[in-house]
């Protein structure tokens, strides 16, 4: 019991093709590449959202003025040292630019759906890599059992060889001839085995698998499934390719990028309207003179003129105000008293910005109407492709059906040259001619096979099946 849980538990895990397939769209770089060009449509849309948003920005300094300097409260000049603070706060808001704002924010949405197809249309890429890769190894390993298969026919031929030239029947030409046959096949054993592990390299690599060694798939239960899509008429899996594949939404999205990024140009000829709120305080430790009342003696009596005609002089009682020298005020009632507001709007026009923005709706024009160009030729490769893969289907089944009856008819012929071999009535190098082509037979016919199955799915992935739901 113990070696039979150590024989199950050594061996080596078989791939599914489905598991393929998931396992490439969560590790291929170039999907995984495509995933973070989706990413970078959200931070082009946070960016359009934010042009919605006011900017805000606050400032503070603080320095520290040593001999004649302007004191910032009462700006008279002053030889002393003190400490001087300040602060601001700003918020700006846009309330018009020619609508470019809103226009960048419909051109992130599009640019995320353009990604988003472009991500689908990788994934298929890569399905299909993989499935190409994945037949390829089934093919290879039919072809290897066939040649084993064959190989063994050989070597019970020998066995009987031997014991008809030991009796006489046939001449020592024959077994020799046998045992050439036997050493050419083992030689396309050895090519067939190396072909197999090639091809398994080949799909461990595409899904970014390091142990080549023990990677396997699962060669059986893969056989040609129709789901009618190849008796179809041709128009008509044109007609729904184009409604369903990611090429054409690719290019009609790039259509919209490209209409909006001209209405985008065009708004850079508008005005811009702006608010503006700004905020600011200030503080200092500087003391300052001051004139106050002298509380010992608060008026002075002082002529103020002369009356011509008597010469008696006219005075006047004024405030008698003495100078004194007052230290600066607490922080935070400066910050209170020393604050300030200033809001209103700013209007820019333009009027000549050396013809930049002209050429650059001048640009956005013909890139429009190339990206419309671009749709139609993605329209029209579509259709191309779609019709050469619709053709390579029906000869790919044509084929198949040609190698089936060849088979038969190789079979036949194979059994025939080997009852007369067996009775002596035709040497051995006609039979082993006979075996040759009874074993190419069977090589082509499992060419044909997969080779109709991978385009006739590709024939049901242009008309809309998804890649998860085929069939094989």
């Amino acid at each position: 019991m113990f070696l039979s849980g150590m024989t199950g538990f050594s061996q080596v895990k078989k791939w599914t093709l489905k598991e393929c397939v998931e396992h490439a769209l969560q590790n291929n770089i170039t999907v995984k590449q495509s995933e973070l060009d989706v990413e970078l449509t959200d931070v082009e849309s946070m960016t359009a959202l934010g042009n919605f948003l006011p900017d805000i920005s606050a400032s503070a300094s603080a320095s520290e003025n040593t001999g004649l300097s302007f004191n910032p409260l009462t700006n008279n000049a002053q030889t002393t040292t003190f400490l001087s603070v300040s602060g601001r706060i700003n918020i700006g808001y846009t309330l018009f630019d020619g609508l470019r704002n809103f226009r960048q924010s419909q051109r992130a949405k599009i640019s995320k759906i353009a990604a988003q197809y472009n991500l689908s249309k990788m994934q298929d890429d890569i399905t299909l890599m993989v499935a190409n890769n994945y037949l390829q190894v089934i093919l290879n390993k039919a072809n290897l059992d066939v040649l084993k298969s064959q190989n063994t026919v050989t070597q019970e031929q020998f066995s009987r060889t031997q014991e008809l030239v030991d009796a006489g029947v046939l001449p020592q030409g024959d077994l020799l001839e046998i045992k050439a046959t036997d050493a050419s096949e083992k030689k396309s054993i050895v090519m067939a085995e190396n072909a197999v592990r090639i091809s398994l390299i080949s799909l461990a690599q595409l899904l970014l698998v390091k142990d080549y060694q023990n990677f396997d798939i699962e060669d059986e239960g893969y056989d040609i499934i129709d789901e009618g899509i190849s008796n179809k008429n041709v128009s008509e899996i044109i007609e729904k390719a184009k409604e369903t594949r990611s090429e054409i939404k690719i290019a009609e999205q790039n259509v919209e990028l490209a209409k909006k990024d001209m209405q985008i140009a065009k708004g850079a000829m508008f005005p811009t309207l702006s608010a503006f709120f700004g905020y600011d305080t200030r503080y200092t430790n500087a003391t300052s003179y001051i004139q106050q009342i002298d509380p010992n003696n608060p008026t002075v009596i002082q002529p103020i003129g002369i009356v011509e005609e008597t010469g008696q002089v006219v005075v006047s009682e004024y405030p008698n105000t003495i100078t004194q020298l007052a230290s600066a005020n607490p922080f935070f009632e400066q910050l209170y008293l020393n604050d300030g507001i200033a809001y209103g709007l700013q209007l820019n026009i333009p009027i000549l910005n050396g013809l930049n923005s002209k050429a650059n709706v001048k640009r956005s024009k013909i890139n429009y109407e190339r990206s419309k160009y671009q749709l139609q030729q993605a329209q029209l490769d579509l259709e191309s492709t779609v019709y050469q893969a619709y053709v390579d289907a029906k000869g790919a089944f044509k084929a198949y059906e040609a190698a089936q009856s060849a088979l038969e008819s190789q079979k036949l012929a194979y059994e025939y040259a080997k009852e007369r071999y067996d009775i002596g009535l035709t040497n051995a190098f006609d039979f082993s001619q006979s075996k040759f082509r009874y074993d190419n037979a069977k090589i082509e016919l499992n060419r044909a096979k997969y080779d109709y199955i991978f385009k006739l799915k590709v024939i049901e992935l242009y008309f809309g099946i998804p890649i998860t739901e085929l069939k094989f």
